[in-house]
């Protein structure tokens, strides 16, 4: 196509752009054009993005993990699966977050650690999951390099959340995430330094720190014109 802006595209797909085929056609669209870009053949040697609340030689080594970014196939609306992390947890305590975790040696990808977590955590198998890509790395000032993994969910899964991780699984529409409107810039103390930050609010969960800069970094690669 001539013009291949975000915003060419979404007038040119089929799906409507906040389906989950619409997000996948762009995303997949996206994807490639960024790798093309880098000249690089896969997400992992992309430039990672940082953490707002990053701060350089804070950490000295990055442990590897993996998350799963499951988009709801629910019609022209898709929804995006989030989970509320229990408050008795060593670390990140009652936070939002997307299905994931450490990767493992035994995963051997970021795509299969992502889904043993989330079949770990909510229930959700993978027959009901389409993995087609991944965002650039993401790191996180907690010292993770986090791969997210992109997905499309087909209806008519069981959820199974379980009750030492996960204290709530709930959806939020594809649309309210990728509303730049909706992605507050907050700034914090931690460490002794102030930190910067997104947060999304939304009802009464509270979507902010890696889950939010995750979801602005899907938005800023996806649907930003």
């Amino acid at each position: 196509m001539k013009d291949d802006s975000i915003s060419s595209l979404i007038g040119q797909t089929e799906h409507p752009p906040f389906s989950a085929h619409g997000f996948r056609d762009l995303a997949q669209w996206a994807l490639s054009h960024h790798l093309d870009q880098e000249g690089v053949s896969h997400a992992h040697h992309q430039t990672p993005v940082k953490d707002l609340a990053w701060h350089d030689g804070e950490v000295l080594h990055l442990k590897d993990a993996a998350v799963l970014i499951p988009v709801i196939d629910r019609g022209s609306e898709a929804s995006v699966m989030l989970t509320q992390r229990t408050n008795h947890l060593p670390s990140h305590a009652g936070q939002v977050a997307f299905p994931g975790g450490k990767v493992d040696e035994r995963d051997g990808t970021a795509e299969m650690a992502a889904l043993r977590e989330t079949d770990e955590e909510t229930g959700l198998t993978s027959d009901f999951i389409d993995v087609f890509g991944q965002l650039r790395p993401y790191i996180s000032s907690t010292g993770y390099r986090i791969f997210p993994v992109l997905s499309v969910v087909k209806p008519g899964f069981e959820l199974k959340p379980n009750p030492g991780e996960v204290a709530d699984i709930f959806e939020v529409p594809l649309r309210f995430l990728m509303d730049p409107s909706n992605h507050l810039r907050k700034t914090a103390e931690w460490r002794g330094k102030t930190r910067g930050y997104f947060a999304m609010p939304y009802g009464e969960h509270y979507i902010w720190g890696v889950t939010a800069g995750i979801l602005r970094n899907l938005y800023e690669t996806v649907y930003q014109s």
